[in-house]
């Protein structure tokens, strides 16, 4: 099941200035699972530079990332089917 979810939110298109949630740890980076970031360009069809910004505002990574390291985030509830 978690798996069907996962496929459905993958679907969702990544555009310019999402609000997405970063689906693995990137430990290098100092990232983790869940962090919030904004993507900031949008480098191919499936690349994507995203900003992770600490709560001071300031910049913590800046990261070139695929759609499978991503989720998009709603800020409007979507009846579901």
């Amino acid at each position: 099941m978690l798996r069907d979810i996962r496929k459905s939110v993958q679907k969702t298109p990544v555009k310019l200035l999402d609000v997405v949630a970063l689906l693995e740890d990137k430990p290098a980076e100092g990232l983790v699972a869940g962090q919030v970031g904004t993507v900031v360009d949008v480098l191919a069809p499936n690349a994507f530079e995203v900003e992770f910004l600490d709560s001071n505002g300031r910049t913590v990574a800046l990261l070139e990332l695929t759609r499978a390291h991503l989720l998009v985030l709603k800020h409007e509830a979507k009846v579901a089917a």
